[in-house]
């Protein structure tokens, strides 16, 4: 969030939460925009830099205060991941990940399990992955064939999941598995820990952006996992999957609008410092006129998301729509302003040096994950006509 945003946050935003930005944009600005080009080009997840952020509360932003968490809502967050996308939205989707893996042992785990892994979660000394996807079941989660197989005290687990960000070197893993019928009923969810027999990792996928995570299967081959790592309860799991996503797609649209506002102040920097003809490009009134578009775009986009994050914390029941509809409109418009400001750079702007086409690049996977935005218009359609 630039400096210029946040100082024009009074809408119907706290205080404390006005704070709370400008306390994570220090962060993004200080300890993650200086390295986000070495991370990127080396793919290097900086898990130091990512736990050195749980000193601000942001490993766990919606665990409750009780179980250790900070307690804050899905407006705090959007505000939150706006901010620290601003240093890197790779960086950023990471933490929302872990976020929901903290939030859904708190919100669907019995006391056993909160008190054996929460605390090391919100700390970050451990960090978590989310484990839905599967090669043949991507937008049609339902359809995954992970198999957890009753065996004593134990499920025995089989299967692979894809595109998985932090795998091999995160340490626990939300798995959702089929242990009953065929559809969403027969799927329970798993919290499994790294080092257990039969649990390993592919290779880091060589991907077009978001480099500063790994992202790698999760390979598990008669994986005996102790009963009482079953999240609620059996038949629970696709439930409990589904729950994250509506908060997941509100992270990933602040991440997009995050990015986008980098690459616009980026781009109002160099407009300020290189020169066409004699003039300034800020002298060029089409220029600016692009500048505005793209700037009022991002607000557009970030009243959505803020009315659909207000939505989700009074506990509306229009709350998913306006979640689908804020994931649709804030990635498409980060991508898009990421990409209009990398054309204001010219062919500076496709060199990696200005930062530009690594928004870019990051910023283009927040229209395929969380849903993709074609899932996104058949929630919308579907909620908004009752048909299909």
């Amino acid at each position: 969030m630039s400096r210029s945003t946040a100082a024009a946050l009074p809408f119907g935003l706290t205080d404390e939460q006005q704070t709370v930005a400008g306390m994570v944009r220090e962060f993004a600005d200080t300890e993650v925009a200086p390295h986000a080009l070495e991370w990127d080009a080396e793919h290097f997840f900086p898990v130091d830099v990512i736990r050195k952020s749980a000193e601000l509360g942001m490993g766990g932003i919606y665990v409750s205060e009780e179980a250790g968490g900070t307690g804050m809502g899905r407006m705090d967050a959007a505000l939150i991941f706006e901010a620290m996308s601003t240093g890197c939205p790779s960086v950023a989707a990471y933490i929302s990940i872990h976020n929901m893996v903290a939030w859904m042992i708190d919100k669907f785990g019995n006391d056993e399990q909160k008190s054996k892994y929460l605390e090391k979660l919100v700390s970050m000394e451990h960090l978590g992955s989310y484990c839905l996807t599967e090669p043949n079941a991507g937008s049609d989660a339902a359809a995954l064939r992970t198999s957890a197989r009753e065996d004593g005290d134990h499920y025995v687990l089989n299967g692979v999941k894809q595109f998985i960000s932090g795998a091999g070197t995160t340490d626990t893993y939300l798995v959702m598995a089929r242990t009953g019928q065929d559809g969403a009923r027969g799927i329970s969810a798993f919290i499994l820990e790294k080092g257990m027999e039969g649990l390993s990792f592919g290779p880091n996928e060589q991907k077009m952006g978001w480099r500063a995570q790994p992202t790698r299967q999760v390979i598990m081959e008669n994986v005996r996992v102790p009963k009482e790592n079953l999240l609620g309860a059996p038949g629970q799991g696709f439930k409990i999957a589904m729950s994250g996503l509506d908060g997941g797609r509100l992270n990933i649209g602040a991440c997009s609008l995050g990015g986008g506002q980098a690459a616009l102040e980026k781009a109002i920097s160099y407009m300020g410092e290189r020169q066409a003809f004699g003039t300034d490009l800020s002298g060029f009134q089409a220029l600016r006129f692009e500048v505005a578009q793209m700037q009022a775009d991002l607000e557009g986009a970030r009243s959505l998301l803020w009315r659909a994050a207000g939505a989700y914390d009074a506990g509306d029941p229009n709350t998913s729509l306006l979640s689908a509809m804020a994931k649709l409109k804030a990635t498409d418009t980060g991508f898009a302003v990421a990409n209009k400001a990398l054309q204001l750079h010219g062919g500076y702007g496709y060199l990696t040096e200005y930062g530009i086409e690594k928004l870019v690049r990051d910023l283009r996977v927040h229209q395929i994950l969380e849903g993709t935005n074609e899932i996104m218009r058949v929630i919308i359609s579907r909620k908004s006509t009752g048909v299909g």
